[in-house]
């Protein structure tokens, strides 16, 4: 019986593998990644989802793609939001672009966050007619709630739409 060697260490009992390169390695020289790291990047690079890597893989691939996203959701959390009923204040703005859809989220907040965050990847920092529709859904004795929503990414001025 031949016992793994950890590409890594050089140590023996070598468990698990790297997602990219296959390399051999143990649990003390591995980057672990949780499930829900890029969980509002949608579509999930193949790369990116492996919950192994060596050291050289996730230097190379992880972590210049995990500060990308963490750049995007910093720009997400600053981006100008008007619902579907702020119609008045948004008469004006040109609506060019196609509507983004989220589907499924466990509440409210998330459903805006997750098209917030579709809009900074596009490089809008805005949302308008933003409508988030809740649909409860029985299971037996169980009720949960699944929200659903939609806007329009565009291009606003910061000075004119500021938040007060």
């Amino acid at each position: 019986m031949k016992t793994a060697i950890c590409s890594s260490c050089q140590k023996p009992k070598a468990h698990l593998n790297c997602g990219l390169c296959q390399a051999q390695l143990c649990k003390s020289c591995a980057q672990f990644l949780d499930d829900d790291t890029f969980s509002f990047l949608q579509p999930l690079p193949e790369k990116l989802s492996h919950p192994t890597y060596c050291a050289p893989c996730y230097n190379e691939t992880i972590a210049g793609a995990l500060d990308d996203y963490q750049q995007v959701m910093k720009r997400a959390e600053d981006v100008i939001v008007f619902f579907k009923n702020q119609g008045k204040e948004t008469r004006l703005i040109k609506r060019a672009e196609k509507t983004l859809r989220v589907t499924e989220c466990s509440d409210r907040e998330e459903t805006l966050l997750r098209l917030a965050f579709l809009a900074a990847q596009n490089n809008f920092n805005g949302l308008i007619d933003v409508d988030i529709v809740g649909a409860k859904i029985f299971d037996h004795a169980y009720q949960t709630t699944n929200y659903n929503g939609s806007g329009m990414p565009a291009h606003l001025d910061p000075n004119k739409y500021a938040p007060e």
